[in-house]
């Protein structure tokens, strides 16, 4: 019953392109993964609406429920769903929850040099390559080249790894469901974005890493991931928006929205926006995977 004002407030929001007079600057503070997708967001939404900028402080997943429980921004962008903690800081201050939306899908994807013969792995020989607890179920850690089948022959020693650093909602998850809740090894160089893990990847034939699926270029491929059935599913678009890639993810925006009151009007189009067409084709021109017609439809109506 909580959510009750919210569903009445969301389910006539100001539509996208509506000729009105719009102005204002929007803040929002979070995930680097999507500062590139937020920002042609703005682009259009200005495009449209001269007199509204977004500003976006891409400072990592975990900055988000920071900055939105101290009240510095309304809009908070994640690549991970918010944690129980998170959730209960923000209704401990505010005394109502965050309005979750769910903008775009995406997924994390391991990544070797372009050269490498290595195709696929299971989670367990994910588990064993990144981490040191083997949480989900591998008998023995796995740390040179040679110890995979594929890649016996690939005379290039000991795997570089290639990483997220802890603010990341991509390092978070990857700890979560790649390695089943254990522990990074703590000899993986951890990098700021997903893209400088990509470039490293792509630099050293000796190297693996884990980034967001809209990172990809030609210097890397990607790698397909077992699933429990034992079917090795490739880190595709249809694959992604099915959820059949064991790593597929939601792109989050978390709003602070008080019961009883109305987004102002460039919120309302910015939120417009994304759910709209338009929307979900910057998300898949931005690399990732737009929403089906049945998650849109469920956000319009809460």
């Amino acid at each position: 019953m909580r959510y009750a004002a919210i569903t009445l407030l969301l389910a006539t929001p100001l539509a996208w392109g509506q000729s009105a007079p719009i102005s204002g600057t929007l803040g929002a503070v979070g995930s680097d993964t999507m500062a590139g997708l937020m920002l042609r967001w703005g682009e259009s939404l200005t495009t449209r609406y001269p007199d509204v900028k977004l500003q976006f402080q891409a400072s990592g997943s975990a900055s988000a429920p920071t900055a939105l429980v101290a009240g510095t921004t309304r809009l908070g962008p994640m690549s991970r769903p918010m944690t129980s903690e998170e959730r209960d800081n923000f209704i401990e201050r505010y005394g109502y929850p965050l309005l979750e939306l769910k903008v775009a899908r995406d997924a994390l994807i391991v990544v070797v040099h372009r050269h490498n013969p290595l195709r696929a792995l299971t989670r367990q020989q994910v588990d064993a390559i990144f981490s040191t607890s083997r949480a989900c179920g591998a008998e023995a850690p796995i740390r040179r080249w040679e110890q995979l089948p594929a890649t016996r022959d690939w005379s290039f020693g000991r795997i570089a790894l290639h990483g997220r650093n802890l603010a990341s909602g991509t390092h978070g998850l990857f700890q979560e469901r790649a390695l089943c809740g254990g522990y990074f090894r703590n000899d993986i160089s951890e990098h700021p974005g997903s893209s400088a893990v990509v470039a490293a990847v792509g630099e050293s034939a000796n190297a693996m890493g884990y980034a967001g699926f809209n990172h990809l270029t030609p210097a890397v491929h990607a790698l397909s991931l077992y699933n429990d059935g034992g079917t090795a599913i490739p880190p595709d678009e249809a694959a992604i928006q099915s959820g059949d890639y064991p790593l597929s993810r939601y792109l989050y925006l978390y709003v602070n929205l008080p019961p009883g009151e109305t987004l102002p009007p460039a919120e309302q189009a910015l939120i417009s926006l994304i759910m709209s067409d338009e929307g979900q084709q910057i998300a898949r021109a931005s690399g990732f995977v737009p929403l089906t017609p049945s998650v849109l439809n469920a956000q319009q109506r809460w």
